[in-house]
């Protein structure tokens, strides 16, 4: 179980019960819609095949969750984390930080040392959250990964997503989560508008060049194996950093499938 004293009232545990996992089903329908929805039964299944269900909890009231799935390659146990939302009014106080933390913490009390998960690579926001507040590094894309979908948030897009890699025990995660964000000295850069989210909402056609645009870039760059590692604002645009995976100190990498989604 863990507190934080900046917000003693707001406790992040497991989740147990039928009556949890529905609460957990609720708010991912209040955030992402029917489209994508996971059912309840999902929940049940991912508790007891070595998944994670972890509940924020403001008193009795969920106002956030992360699921995750158990996986594994030759040699290699890990978690995708297929989900996490936070309640809009829990929002940037630190709720989804917490739960991201409890499930390293979690994981590796369990011999877990990677956990994944997919996101939006226009989602400036998130980007920044997983790279610079987690320590993160992508180096895999997947184009269209779920689908063209229903939901307001993908503003009826091709679902195209980074995967993200949590190197739980790392040097560099071990660092950022101290503080201590490696420095980037050259590197690589794949820009986004900084003003992608107004896009996403007015203008679908522009969006879209946006996205092919980097998504051409990202493959480019992942075939010659660099790794993004980093995020930097530069007023209009916001880049992407990537750096050659050999070059990068502290950095532990197995070998991952790059064929799909872990």
């Amino acid at each position: 179980m863990t507190k934080n004293s900046a917000s003693p009232e707001i406790e992040i545990r497991h989740c147990h019960s039928l009556a949890e996992y529905k609460e957990c089903v609720r708010l991912e329908l209040n955030t992402w819609g029917e489209a994508i929805a996971v059912p309840t039964p999902v929940f049940v299944v991912a508790h007891h095949t070595g998944g994670q269900i972890l509940g924020a909890f403001h008193g009795p009231r969920l106002i956030g969750f992360t699921m995750a799935l158990a996986g594994v390659r030759p040699g290699q146990q890990f978690l995708h984390s297929h989900m996490t939302a936070v309640v809009p009014e829990f929002q940037n106080c630190g709720v989804g930080r917490r739960l991201k933390l409890f499930q390293r913490e979690d994981a590796l009390r369990r011999g877990i040392r990677l956990v994944e998960w997919t996101f939006d690579p226009l989602e400036l926001k998130n980007a920044y959250f997983n790279l610079v507040r987690l320590g993160a590094i992508m180096r895999r894309y997947i184009p269209d990964c779920y689908g063209v979908t229903e939901s307001p948030l993908h503003g009826g897009l091709p679902t195209d997503r980074l995967v993200a890699e949590w190197w739980l025990d790392s040097e560099r995660v071990n660092s950022v989560l101290a503080g201590k964000v490696p420095a980037v000295s050259s590197a690589e850069r794949v820009p986004v508008p900084s003003s992608i989210s107004g896009f996403k909402a007015a203008d679908r056609a522009a969006a879209a060049r946006v996205q092919a645009e980097i998504r051409e870039q990202f493959q480019h760059w992942f075939s010659k194996d660099y790794v993004v590692t980093s995020i930097e604002s530069r007023g209009a645009n916001t880049d992407y950093l990537l750096e050659p995976a050999a070059s990068i100190a502290g950095l532990a990498m197995r070998v991952t499938d790059s064929k799909g989604p872990a």
